[in-house]
């Protein structure tokens, strides 16, 4: 949820953690396996948007609908909308919350862990993001309080938060011969960061990847929850290419300079739109597509829900009006060879 370059192993037992660890352990309740992946239904379709961290951004959404209308209009058959999580995050005003969540909940969506948490019992928690050590703990003990807030509004709205509450933690899709497996972290838990940017490079981790293609019988992962874009092929035993696809977040910059949101698109068909890259995964069109939104009402929009000095103003606001310190080079690279 935040801008880490880095991978968290951490998990949590049954004890309540200290205050220290909150915002930082993996809950058990967030495992499920690439086999649960391999089990779910699949939906199969021909267009199909990804859409993770929305993180409350109106005028973001505002900007993928008209996306996908456009495509509708073209003649090709309407886009399927799939939120993988955290769509939730910045709009703690009620009529935020509501607009944010009636409009996704109107498409397909998965739970990420600002949703899994928001009708927690307790806190132990806190956002349940899951975050590294090598984040520093005023940006966790700030994160913590952002979510304290936006499920003190959650619980104001009790239908919406019973709708929530029912949503899967995984979504399978079949676009072409692309089969697909739509979690938030990555293919093994929720909160975890092995598809994040860093982790990918890794080649150490090209082994546990071609294990989780296999169990999870899938040609492409899309995942967001570590807030910063990643797009890799990845070959199979069998020599065949696959694909993660993070696609870092829709509704706030990704780079430097721009500050526009990421989206992933899968589809029989190329894009309409401009994208950042397009690749052929199993016969589909795989591209992360940036999100032009109305940078200035969003900001406007931020501004009023949190002003100077709030936690979220202190974390975010500088990546909301600057972007992050990073370049779709790195988002873009591939590992070396052995």
């Amino acid at each position: 949820m935040n801008s880490v370059l880095a991978h968290a192993d951490a998990t949590a037992g049954t004890v309540a953690p200290a205050d220290g660890a909150r915002g930082r352990i993996c809950p058990l309740r967030y495992r499920y396996g690439p086999g649960a992946i391999a089990r779910a239904e699949t939906r199969h379709v021909q267009v199909l948007y990804v859409i993770g961290g929305l993180y409350g951004n109106v005028p973001a959404l505002n900007a993928i609908e008209s996306m996908a209308r456009m495509e509708a209009q073209a003649g090709a058959q309407a886009p399927t909308l799939c939120f993988n999580g955290d769509f939730n995050w910045f709009n703690v005003a009620d009529r935020e919350f509501a607009e944010v969540n009636l409009r996704v909940l109107a498409n397909d969506a998965i739970l990420g862990n600002v949703e899994a948490e928001l009708d927690s019992p307790a806190d132990d928690a806190g956002c349940g993001c899951a975050y590294p050590a090598s984040v520093d703990a005023g940006v966790v003990e700030r994160s913590n309080r952002i979510h304290a807030r936006l499920k003190a509004t959650a619980r104001r709205h009790e239908d919406l938060l019973g709708r929530i509450a029912q949503l899967p933690m995984v979504a399978r899709y079949q676009v072409g011969g692309c089969r697909i497996g739509v979690v938030h972290g990555d293919a093994e838990s929720l909160a975890g960061w092995r598809f994040d940017v860093q982790a990918l490079a890794d080649l150490r981790q090209e082994p546990w990847l071609q294990s989780v293609f296999a169990a999870a019988d899938v040609d492409l992962f899309a995942s967001t929850h570590t807030c910063l874009p990643a797009l890799r092929r990845v070959f199979r035993e069998s020599g065949a290419e696959a694909c993660v696809a993070n696609n870092g977040a829709a509704g706030m910059p990704n780079f430097t300079g721009d500050l526009a949101g990421l989206y992933t698109r899968v589809a029989t068909t190329p894009s309409p739109h401009p994208v950042l890259h397009e690749m052929r995964i199993a016969g589909a069109y795989v591209a992360l597509l940036p999100v032009r939104f109305d940078a200035q009402r969003w900001q406007s929009d931020f501004l009023t829900q949190w002003p100077p000095g709030s936690a979220a103003w202190l974390s975010y606001f500088e990546r909301i009006t600057r972007g992050p310190a990073f370049t779709p080079n790195r988002a873009l690279a591939q590992p070396r060879a052995r």
